[in-house]
């Protein structure tokens, strides 16, 4: 029949709000990724799949775990050590990467924490909430007041 098509402009009170491209790559990299760019300016090692090894200054890290380095030492596999003044690791080619123990303390562990720590709260304050109960003749209700708690429930 008919193809209407009703456009809901006028209905809406404000246009929906859209994360800006720094917004969407921060929600949607993992805490690894986090760590990662929390080491940057920091000594690290990177193990490459080859079985180099470059240790140096973390100068820029990228999502994707491409890495700048300054200041490198690499060791290669049969031991021959080179000392490099700059270089550029593509991600895709790291085993895995050596960070300092300093980032232990980052502060988006504490946020995790004290979600953690929330859920533990409560479920004390519900512990505590079963035991009050756990002393009253019928659950659910305060227990008796006055002269009827003194001589006993009649």
């Amino acid at each position: 029949f008919f193809d209407r098509r009703v456009s809901l402009e006028p209905y809406c009170s404000a246009p929906p709000r859209r994360a800006s491209p720094a917004q969407k790559s921060m929600s949607n990299i993992g805490i690894p990724i986090k760590v990662l760019h929390d080491a940057e300016g920091h000594t690290v090692t990177v193990e490459l799949k080859n079985g180099e090894v470059y240790r140096g200054k973390l100068d820029e890290a990228e999502d994707n775990m491409n890495v700048h380095l300054s200041n490198c030492t690499k060791t290669m596999k049969d031991g021959q050590v080179e000392m490099l003044s700059n270089v550029f690791l593509r991600g895709s080619h790291v085993r895995f990467m050596v960070l300092p123990d300093i980032l232990k303390n980052a502060p988006f562990f504490k946020k995790i924490d004290t979600k953690a720590n929330k859920a533990s709260k409560a479920g004390k304050a519900k512990q505590a909430a079963t035991q009050r109960a756990a002393g009253r003749p019928t659950p659910g209700m305060p227990p008796p007041k006055g002269r009827a708690a003194r001589d006993g429930a009649r």
